[in-house]
């Protein structure tokens, strides 16, 4: 049975705008789940499991005798974001939005897996996952940890990303390092607040956090090398002072971007070392919270050049390119290729608002692109006997 892509299109665009009409927080998306299961289903997979770490999806789907299995991985969680678009199709859970694209990541997901339903074209068994709580870090590590890859077994996964500023129908992707891991911090002073007339009489944070946060900055221009990719920032600076009161306890929150394990280590090293030299000076007592929510994601060389290779034959060599640098941007995708090889691709997403932006919407046109290229690397990995 041949697919018509036009009619596909318009299906998936459907599917996508109900998505993002009923968004759901990480680890909260029951509708979402019951959604893509029930898509998946219908489609005639050999195999849908829900509930695969907590809210996630996994479907199979089988042709020929062969034992290899590829996995292809969309996520499926929204933002804690009011969304501020006028669509008709705009939220209508207040104060959640589908502001990364994830809604069009399920779609095109949903898309590739009924096109390969239908038509056939490769030989072994495809894995589709639909993954929960991207934005935070977790979805990944819970399908992990549900047992994912044992019972689920595949030797080589691939992913998309919408990309707005790229037109749509452009690829892009990049051997190697291409996403940043992401370390969050909360650096906490404590001290003795009092009124702010007398300043000399207590032990103030507020001075203290003010130079804290201007030295952080030199982590990177004067401890790292040149050579290294890092982002140091401060995000948050609270305290328990008001406007006659001194603050006596001040909170530092931030993260920090890296693409490499000795790079974030040398980061926490010299911020705590930073901390205590400026707690010191003030007479203040810190306290340095250091954790690591997403790691650096690393393409496999050689299906990097295969999905660049199947991008080029659906796409055009003309719109398919390689990034010369990688994104300080996580993506929990690469808790996966810890355990199996595989590539993380971008495709286009036009002219539209930026990612976790209140107006930012998925631009439909881009669907059809993201199934052709899940549908032509299975084929391109799982060829036809």
């Amino acid at each position: 049975m041949t697919i018509d892509l036009d009619n596909l299109a318009q299906e998936m665009a459907g599917w996508r705008r109900d998505l993002h009409a009923h968004p759901e927080f990480g680890f909260e998306e029951a509708r979402t789940s019951a959604f893509v299961a029930g898509k998946l289903r219908e489609f005639g997979l050999d195999e849908v499991v829900t509930g695969v770490g907590r809210t996630g999806v996994v479907g199979t789907l089988k042709r020929g005798g062969g034992n290899r299995a590829i996995a292809l991985r969309a996520d499926m969680d929204a933002l804690r974001i009011p969304e501020q678009g006028e669509a008709p199709y705009r939220s209508r859970n207040p104060g959640v939005m589908h502001a990364c694209g994830h809604d069009g990541h399920t779609a095109m997901l949903l898309g590739a897996a009924k096109l390969l339903a239908a038509e056939g074209g490769f030989y072994g068994t495809v894995r589709f996952l639909f993954q929960p709580a991207e934005e935070w870090g977790r979805g990944a590590l819970a399908m992990l940890d549900d047992g994912l890859l044992e019972r689920f077994p595949f030797a080589e996964i691939y992913g998309l990303h919408n990309a707005p500023g790229l037109a749509v129908g452009r690829f892009e992707t990049r051997a190697g390092a291409i996403m940043s891991a992401e370390d969050n911090f909360e650096i906490v002073l404590r001290g003795v607040g009092g009124h702010a007339a007398r300043p000399h009489v207590g032990r103030e944070t507020l001075v203290a956090a003010c130079a804290l946060v201007m030295s952080l900055q030199s982590i990177v221009s004067r401890r790292l090398s040149p050579a290294e990719i890092a982002v140091v920032s401060v995000t948050e600076l609270i305290t328990d002072g008001t406007r006659n009161a001194l603050p006596g306890e001040a909170r530092i929150r931030g993260d920090a971007r890296s693409f490499s394990p000795q790079v974030s280590a040398d980061i926490e090293e010299q911020m705590r070392a930073i901390a205590d030299g400026i707690a010191r000076a003030y007479a203040v007592e810190p306290s340095v919270t250091y954790t690591r929510e997403f790691v650096p994601l690393l393409n496999d060389p050689a299906l990097t050049e295969e999905a660049l290779g199947a991008a080029r034959a659906l796409l055009g060599a003309e719109n398919v390119s390689v990034v010369s640098e990688p994104f300080t941007g996580s993506e929990d995708f690469a808790r996966f290729l810890d355990h199996v090889p595989g590539c993380f691709a971008f495709l286009g997403n036009g002219d539209s608002a930026p990612l976790h932006n209140p107006r930012y919407d998925f631009d439909d046109a881009g669907l059809i692109h993201g199934a052709r290229f899940h549908a032509g690397i299975v084929r391109r990995r799982l060829p036809a006997a």
